[in-house]
């Protein structure tokens, strides 16, 4: 049965889809800047990539406490307050004095995305409810076009010889003033407790030994996407410039073009895994990603680095997804835990993967650091199927779980 959506209900879309514009634009405004930075600290390929790495350890840090902290104060107050700490904390990368300052404020503003990205989804899915159909693609879909807008800014910014700190004050400001109005139109009141799989003594459960195993499996899928991710904003900009020899205004353009085409695959991405199931997806997404960067990373030009990255943001684009509702669905785990184990092991990729190309950047250069996209995508379309063998083979052997036992 559909329920009811009165304008409380219709104004708290709205609003959880402006968090989700807000959440993406934050970071998006920094990484056309990111050469701009780099060069005004005087940092190496490795600085700036330990540095980078610093906002996914504050993301795994403040991963951990997001639930209990939603679960006292709301999911509602915890993604504005977020919001607006992120726009705060934007102009600490203007007033970085060296290494030690970039990368604390990469730490604050990895744990203010962490919370932010927790409650709004919790919102959402609150909404969700209540709106008495999916929501959820959609706003992950916005999520896109918010980093491409932020992007854009940045870019354009940029281009037009805008400073950074006045660059940076003005886009923490706008997202401050903006998370602090949409408040007024997010829902009151505690979230509600949706129980768990294991509480209602699911009879198909697997044991959870069989169940991590799988959620593992889902895991390194994530880690794998969250490499590729990371490339284009943290790299992008550098590679055009520092390799290619394009002009500071191109900068942006690998990653709005792979934002870009991932907000396309997203929109589409529902067809496609009706029509030829989410597993086919994967693979042809996997070994699109590592053509097409593979490519790339062999021609001498930007256009094709452009295009090679706009390729692999389509071919990405259904992981996220997909991997999210696989572990929401993984027997005996409850949605919410399953959903909050992958989405924390995502940025195990982001702390991962920046260091490693910075340092072989520094070693060899930064085209071979980038080989670690291509070899990702080549591991996703390998890997695509073993979590439902995992999962299909252990409950065959495994007999049900008992939650009593």
């Amino acid at each position: 049965m559909t329920a009811p959506r009165g304008r409380e209900v219709v104004r708290a879309r709205r609003a959880v889809a402006g968090l989700f514009l807000l959440n993406a634009m934050a970071y998006a405004n920094v990484v056309p800047r990111l050469p701009t930075i780099k060069t005004g600290l005087g940092l190496s390929n490795t600085a700036l990539g330990t540095a980078v790495a610093a906002m996914p350890v504050g993301a795994l840090v403040a991963g951990l406490t997001a639930g209990r902290l939603i679960a006292r104060v709301g999911s509602a107050r915890v993604a504005v307050a977020s919001a607006i700490g992120m726009g705060l904390v934007l102009q600490g990368f203007a007033q970085a004095q060296g290494w030690a300052g970039l990368a604390a404020t990469f730490t604050v503003l990895g744990a203010l995305d962490s919370l932010m990205d927790v409650s709004m989804n919790a919102h959402a899915l609150r909404v969700q409810r209540r709106f008495g159909r999916s929501i959820i693609n959609s706003l992950h879909g916005l999520w896109s076009i918010g980093a491409v807008g932020g992007a854009a800014v940045g870019a354009l910014s940029a281009a037009h010889g805008v400073t950074l700190r006045l660059h940076l004050a003005l886009a923490g400001a706008s997202i401050g003033v903006a998370a602090a109005v949409l408040r007024r139109s997010l829902l009151t009141g505690p979230d509600e407790a949706v129980a768990t799989d294991l509480a209602a003594g699911d009879p198909v459960a697997i044991r959870p030994a069989a169940a991590r195993r799988v959620l593992a499996l889902l895991g390194l899928l994530v880690v794998l996407a969250a490499t590729i991710e990371d490339a284009p904003q943290s790299w992008g900009a550098i590679f055009l410039r520092q390799e290619l020899g394009a002009p500071v205004a191109l900068g942006g353009l690998v990653f709005i073009a792979f934002q870009t085409s991932m907000t396309v695959g997203r929109l589409l991405g529902d067809r496609a895994v009706d029509r030829f199931g989410p597993i086919s997806v994967l693979r042809a997404g996997g070994a699109l990603t590592a053509v097409a960067v593979g490519t790339a990373l062999v021609v001498d030009e930007p256009a094709v680095v452009v295009a090679g990255f706009a390729l692999a943001g389509l071919g990405t684009a259904p992981l996220f997804p997909v991997v999210f509702h696989a572990a929401g669905e993984v027997p005996g785990v409850s949605t919410g835990h399953g959903v909050a184990t992958v989405a924390w092991l995502s940025r195990l990729g982001f702390l991962v993967a920046p260091p490693i190309v910075g340092t072989v950047g520094d070693a060899v250069s930064l085209r071979a650091g980038l080989v670690i996209v291509p070899v990702a995508g080549l591991l996703i379309a390998a890997l695509a199927g073993a979590p439902t063998r995992r999962a299909h083979r252990d409950q065959a052997t495994v007999e049900p779980y008992d939650p009593r036992s």
